[in-house]
């Protein structure tokens, strides 16, 4: 990533921030652009990112087979905490030297997971729950690089489904391509 991890995380989080602190409660159980998640499964899933990822920048293994409710009492204020503390840990230029060694993948690509997280997952929640969404545009463009390198193999641990075409014209050109590549449909939910 050309520019600091840390600069692309504190301008990603606040907009994804935003997105979970628009969640209404009686909107966790809809559908999301994640069809084996409900927006529930996908906060929950968020927040493992969030806090294990603060690990990883320490090049500490975590766990992800736990699943752990993180929705109780007050959860959208440990969320924002989260997120910042996520931040923090990116902050350090040192945190990109070497290989993760729980993931086996050079660090400067482990950042990039946890902003391609925030990034697409902000959007997934903002879509499922009809919220608006205005990624980091700067974020986007590095993300583009980051999901060609990594596509292949995470289509085949179906992390990403298959590329999609990408609509034209779309008010969002480097979002909607970003989320294609993914195998994210940008003009979710399609109508029958």
């Amino acid at each position: 990533m050309s520019t600091q991890t840390s600069e692309l995380l504190a301008a990603a989080a606040p907009r994804t921030v935003d997105v979970v602190r628009g969640v209404s409660d009686d909107q966790l159980d809809l559908p999301t652009p994640c069809s084996d998640y409900l927006v529930r499964d996908l906060l929950n899933h968020l927040f493992q990112v969030v806090v294990n990822f603060q690990d990883l920048a320490e090049k500490r293994q975590v766990e992800w087979a736990e699943k752990p409710d993180h929705l109780g009492d007050g959860w959208r204020d440990r969320f924002e905490a989260e997120t910042g503390r996520l931040v923090a840990a990116w902050s350090d230029p040192s945190t990109l030297e070497g290989v993760s060694p729980g993931m086996g993948m050079p660090q400067s690509v482990i950042g990039g997971m946890a902003l391609l997280d925030l990034t697409v997952h902000g959007w997934d929640l903002a879509v499922a729950t009809g919220q608006p969404y205005h990624p980091a545009p700067e974020a986007v463009a590095e993300l583009h690089a980051l999901v060609e390198q990594l596509g292949p193999t995470a289509r085949k641990m179906g992390v990403f489904a298959d590329p999609l075409p990408t609509p034209t014209p779309t008010p969002t050109p480097d979002l909607a391509h970003l989320l294609t590549q993914t195998g994210r449909t940008p003009t979710w939910p399609q109508t029958p």
